[in-house]
């Protein structure tokens, strides 16, 4: 934690987008709150998040398993065989957030309705094959794992 700690200090005050990389250890069905249960296959998702205030709490907030289950996201990362393997970030409006998750569902395969009850989008959380695409516009945040 402290090799984020020391990394997220820029983002103090940044307001942006980010995308969790999450890696499931094993085929899972969690409920997601009002979405009910959900089936994820084993593998790679990426969700599309933003934070309009304080990027860093947003992403710690996200990396710790202790939490009151609040978002669709919550509820995922609170299954012992999701963990988030990388976190991209880039600074940018809202309005960026809806843009990026229709790029990352032109690769991957979208779960319905999820992370998106604020806005018109299939979904911001996708099944992926390989997430290094992802890292031509987005600065990476290391993380610990």
């Amino acid at each position: 934690m402290t090799q984020l700690k020391t990394e997220t200090k820029l983002l103090n005050t940044l307001k942006g987008i980010y995308i969790l990389i999450i890696h499931v250890g094993k085929d899972i069905n969690v409920n997601v709150g009002a979405l009910g249960r959900i089936a994820f296959t084993k593998g790679l998702y990426a969700y599309v998040g933003s934070a309009q205030a304080n990027l860093e709490q947003r992403i710690k907030r996200h990396l710790r398993k202790e939490k009151h289950l609040f978002w669709h996201i919550d509820y995922l990362l609170n299954n012992s065989t999701a963990r988030i393997i990388k976190v991209l970030y880039k600074q940018a409006d809202k309005t960026e957030e809806c843009n990026l998750a229709k790029v990352i569902g032109e690769k991957g395969k979208p779960i319905n309705g999820f992370g998106c009850s604020d806005c018109n989008c299939k979904s911001h959380l996708f099944h992926i094959e390989d997430h290094h695409f992802l890292q031509k516009s987005m600065q990476v945040l290391h993380v610990k794992t």
